[in-house]
């Protein structure tokens, strides 16, 4: 049996970033194991939208820095900026332009996850080539993600892997390997640590390349114990060793069932996805298939229950109402305003999100900012969201059933219901501005 309307909306609202009673309607022709299979098949881990001409630029090298007169200094802090600035820009117009929303939606979950900044790796292009790495694997290998990941320039700078020698061990990747990336807090020992740390010692950046490479001089091949295990141990058998912790597929289920499911993951169900996660060998879209598949994926308690994050409001508003992206500015000002800067997460724990995303004046700022986009829609100027000009002809906003647009853009009841009678266009803006509207 094919999806209803609203279970077609849920599961777009869920796994991307909404969709037009167009979008909707085409999934209903499907039941839900075809529906979620056809968004799961991505025939290109790409993004489309073409790059800026840095991104495969080499930094400059230390040795040349020290002999730079401060105006160059200055010169080149700016043109950082502008980077930094055309980077998140990039993002954006692949965000709202996709074809593909659940890849995106994978992209920004692992960069939430493995975290790196432009504030802290301070390359532009590193962080570009880092986001290539997580949208290629997003629904692929974690496998294969999390080994190509430990040795990725922007990981390698952000987390001081380049500084972690054999006369003086940094523990920081070790740390975050284990506590955020693979098994959570609790799950290993300060020891555990300390002995990992060792295993990555050597694992620089060649700055006259940009690749990864090991130093020899710099690493420590002595014995090390980790997770009760002794050898040789290299990085590359650190990074197995964790593979082979049962933990590990349960920490990841359990992010991506508050991503998409809710903020409270069943212990047994999750049990029984993180033992299918570990048996498929970390193939993330297997288990995204059977997380879209559970019974409580689908449950009316459950809809409704998430906060959008900043860029999924951003990102869903133009896409549901077809705003074109012409200049990116305004969307990379309110994301910032809102709590999430792309490129730009507050630590190397990430964005909070959830209930988190609400405080009493980034909802006022979340409101200002729809009520812009509305204005800007119906006027077709812009009005602080986007410089942008009036979607082309009649809209589906302007030509669906007012119960259709309600159904579309609110996942339960508004809190204020629309009165009989209402003008069409109040009625839109109604709807975006109230308080359901902010959930999915």
């Amino acid at each position: 049996m094919g999806l209803t309307f609203d279970e077609a909306r849920h599961l777009l609202s869920r796994t991307g970033f909404g969709g037009t009673p167009e979008e909707i309607r085409s999934l209903m022709a499907f039941d839900r194991p075809g529906a979620v299979t056809q968004l799961l098949t991505i025939p290109r881990n790409k993004a489309v939208t073409p790059p800026p001409s840095w991104v495969h630029r080499l930094p400059p090298l230390p040795r040349w820095r020290k002999l730079w007169t401060e105006r160059e200094r200055k010169a080149f802090h700016e043109q950082l900026k502008v980077q930094g600035h055309e980077l998140k820009a990039w993002w954006y117009r692949e965000l709202v332009t996709t074809r593909h929303p659940l890849l995106e939606r994978m992209t920004l979950f692992w960069h939430n996850h493995f975290t790196s900044s432009l504030h802290k790796v301070r390359w532009p292009a590193f962080l570009y080539q880092q986001n290539v790495l997580l949208r290629l694997y997003a629904v692929g290998s974690f496998r294969t993600l999390l080994q190509a990941i430990a040795k990725n320039p922007a990981m390698l700078l952000y987390l001081d892997t380049q500084t972690n020698r054999r006369e003086h061990p940094n523990e920081n990747f070790a740390r975050e390997l284990f506590e955020l990336f693979t098994l959570g807090e609790g799950h290993y020992t300060e020891q555990d640590i300390k002995q990992a740390a060792r295993a990555f010692t050597g694992w620089h950046l060649d700055h006259q390349t940009g690749a990864f490479r090991i130093d020899l001089r710099h690493h420590d091949d002595g014995p090390k114990q980790v997770f009760g295990k002794q050898g040789h141990f290299e990085g590359d058998d650190i990074l197995s060793l964790t593979l082979e912790q049962p933990q590990l597929a349960r920490y990841l289920v359990g992010k991506l069932w508050r991503e998409f499911v809710s903020d409270q993951p069943d212990p047994v169900t999750v049990g029984r996805l993180a033992d299918s996660f570990r048996r498929k060998n970390y193939e993330v879209a297997e288990v995204l298939k059977e997380l879209f598949l559970t019974a409580e994926f689908w449950a009316p308690e459950n809809r409704g229950v998430l906060i959008k994050s900043p860029v999924e409001l951003i990102v869903g508003t133009m896409r549901v109402f077809n705003l074109p992206i012409d200049e990116t500015t305004p969307q990379i000002a309110y994301g910032r305003k809102l709590g999430q800067d792309l490129f730009d997460p507050p630590n190397v724990k990430g964005w909070p999100g959830g209930t988190r995303w609400i405080t009493t004046s980034s909802l006022l700022d979340r409101t200002q900012l729809l009520h812009r986009a509305i204005r800007g829609h119906e006027t077709g100027h812009s009005h602080g969201m986007t410089e942008m000009k009036q979607p082309q002809g009649e809209t589906w906003l302007s030509t669906e059933p007012l119960d259709v647009v309600q159904a579309t853009l609110l996942p339960l009841a508004p809190v204020q219901p629309l009165t009989v009678g209402e003008e069409r266009g109040q009625a839109v803006h109604h709807l975006v501005v109230d308080p359901v509207y902010q959930l999915k």
